[in-house]
């Protein structure tokens, strides 16, 4: 089979990193370079696309066919749009799911984030001389189903089967290696990428990773921090353009000149992170007009500070969604190219008021600040750009099973039960748990003298067992009993290799059975899928039927009880027995009800039928226990 991949797909760069010889590494292209800009353009119809950096190059020339930034709208409508979301040079569309039309047809964004990943899967299908068709591609935190949908079709058609989708701060801290932190550990993961933004608090217990609490802003990212940078030099260019030419008409900003000043812009900021100026050069901006200029770190931060403060609050809201102090935090960890800049470091050491900086020639040395304690490590040993690219290859390894000393961060796709007395589905385990868990529950029996009892395993989530998949039965005996007093004790658990191990032990002799199940993980998503939207499209009708099962059962219960207490009390009044009689016929009739086709019938006719029997045979339940307790004190001989 073929290997599988981790593949970051981001707003300004993407990258695919796989596991060699146990060790993750960043795939080159055929140039050497690790990261491919996240751009394509279309020369015209019919004609291959141009992807990353050759089409990043025409960017400037051709504003309106060459995309970028697509992530930002995947999956999304464009009634979701702000003004600030169409502030790109390529045209967008007005209605329905967001589409960029070129050349005469509209491409969804799966469509040309494919475009990035078909050329990422040739990338590495190249240097490892084989064809690879499998990965693991990572999304942020907060993605909502379409967007993950959106991006999982993507991979689809780049020619992959898309192993899983992982979030990318979990991804982010498996790089890091903190799955070797200790049994219990909190981590902050600052991402801030091209794009978008997102604080993530992740726990991890007995070795797996949990995102407890995640807040972000999808219009918030470094291309921001770039249009900032823009309106700064267009401003400038402006003034030294109406300085050199007295008289002459105002410059006006046409989309060739924007993206060329965007690109521009980008290089400079990028530059900063590691000195402290730099000369922009800018010849020929129009006809007969060039333009120079000397930009410093200092210029940068005082334009860009208001941005990056606009994370705090989404900070401070994760940690209170977690519940959490920032001394509470072992270690923050800064994701995405963004967090280069010395201002963003400074910012986040001060938020969780973590680590002293000293820059020296634009190096942060990172160092426990003595002034404070119980605050978490500022962790920057991993390259931001590359860590959850990285963090999906170590993931993708261990689906693959090659590192067997890492537990298998997912969840179970589809909900866990057993079927119950009167055909339902009793969830163990919920769908969307985090595995390894383990869960359970104690039943009794239905019967008089049940010898056994049939444990049914289901996955699903529907009501009725019948709707649901089957996974496997056995039975488990014990010594009979009256009905309700034997316990049987059923316990599931899911292993870190998605395994479920199913246990069932008499708890009065300790008897018990285990079998090991089939994968509760590897379930086709498109089965998946269907099943979640049929469990939607029919839950009214769901709902309605174990209403009407549970109330069945209570009837059934009811009319036994009844029977047994008029068979036991033949002295009873006449009138009061016909009374007794009509109000359990009622019930009967509200039973025949039931049609086999809704498999229900007139649930409120049968729950006032029952409360009207509940409450007629109240004198006889009095009867029945005084009885009882006469027995009983003669037996004893006190009477």
């Amino acid at each position: 089979m073929s290997k599988i991949v981790g593949i970051d797909l981001g707003t300004t760069h993407s990258l695919v990193a796989m596991v060699d010889s146990g060790i993750p590494l960043v795939v080159a292209d055929g140039e050497g370079r690790r990261l491919t800009p996240s751009v394509v353009h279309f020369p015209g119809l019919d004609q291959p696309t141009w992807v990353g950096v050759p089409a990043n190059h025409v960017r400037a020339l051709h504003p309106a066919t060459t995309i970028y930034s697509i992530k930002r709208f995947m999956g999304r409508r464009c009634e979701e749009l702000g003004e600030k979301d169409r502030q790109v040079d390529y045209p967008l569309n007005s209605q329905g799911l967001v589409k960029v039309p070129v050349h005469g047809r509209e491409y969804l964004p799966e469509e040309i984030s494919a475009e990035v990943l078909a050329k990422l899967r040739r990338d590495v299908s190249e240097s490892l001389g084989e064809p690879v068709t499998r990965a693991v591609i990572t999304v942020p935190a907060y993605f909502n189903d379409a967007q993950r949908s959106a991006t999982k079709r993507a991979g689809e058609l780049a020619g992959f089967q898309v192993e899983r989708i992982l979030n990318e701060p979990t991804a982010a801290a498996l790089a890091y290696g903190l799955d070797k932190l200790g049994e219990t550990a909190r981590v902050a993961v600052y991402d801030l990428g091209g794009g978008t933004f997102d604080l993530s608090i992740l726990e991890l217990k007995q070795g797996v990773f949990q995102v407890i609490a995640t807040h972000g802003d999808t219009r918030l990212g470094g291309d921001d921090l770039d249009q900032r940078l823009v309106d700064y030099l267009w401003g400038i260019i402006c003034h030294e353009w109406a300085r050199q030419n007295p008289g002459k008409p105002q410059l006006e900003i046409h989309p060739g000149l924007r993206a060329r000043l965007r690109e521009a812009a980008e290089q400079a900021k990028i530059k900063l992170s590691s000195d402290t100026g730099v000369d922009l050069a800018l010849p020929f901006l129009v006809p007969g007009f060039s333009f120079q200029h000397h930009l410093t770190r200092d210029v940068l931060e005082q334009l860009t500070h208001d941005l990056i403060a606009r994370t705090r609050p989404l900070c401070l809201q994760a940690l209170a969604d977690a519940r959490l102090q920032t001394s509470d935090l072992d270690q923050v960890i800064l994701v995405g190219g963004q967090t280069r800049m010395p201002l963003v470091r400074r910012f986040v050491a001060d938020l969780f008021q973590c680590v002293e900086f000293s820059e020296t020639r634009g190096n942060l040395r990172l160092g426990h600040d003595p002034h404070k304690s119980g605050g978490p490590a500022l962790n920057v040993s991993q390259n931001p750009d590359e860590a959850v690219a990285l963090g999906a290859a170590i993931q993708a390894e261990i689906l693959a099973g090659g590192l067997n000393n890492l537990l298998l961060l997912d969840v179970t796709p589809l909900s866990l039960g057993l079927e119950t007395f009167g055909g339902l589905m009793n969830v163990l385990i919920p769908r969307n748990s985090t595995i390894p868990v383990k869960a359970g529950e104690l039943f009794t029996t239905a019967v008089d003298q049940q010898k056994s009892m049939l444990v049914h395993v289901l996955q699903g989530e529907r009501e009725r067992a019948r709707d649901n998949w089957s996974l496997g039965r056995f039975t488990i005996e014990f010594a009979p009993a009256a009905r309700g007093l034997a316990r049987v004790g059923v316990q599931f658990e899911i292993d870190a290799n998605g395994i479920l191990h199913v246990l069932a032990r008499d708890i009065q002799t300790g008897r018990q059975t285990t079998v090991d199940m089939r994968s509760a993980v590897d379930v086709d998503d498109g089965a998946v899928q269907q099943m979640v939207e049929e469990s939607v499209e029919n839950a009214f009708t769901d709902l309605a039927i174990r209403r009407w099962v549970e109330s069945r059962l209570k009837a059934e219960a009811t009319l036994a009880a009844t029977r047994e207490g008029l068979a036991a009390c033949t002295d009873l009044d006449g009138e009061y027995r016909r009374q007794v009689q009509a109000a359990a016929k009622e019930v009967e009739e509200a039973l025949a009800t039931e049609t086999e086709d809704r498999g229900n019938g007139d649930l409120p006719r049968l729950k006032a039928s029952i409360s009207s029997l509940d409450e007629i045979t109240r004198p006889l339940a009095d009867r029945l226990m005084d009885q009882a307790m006469e027995a009983m004190l003669k037996q004893r001989g006190i009477i």
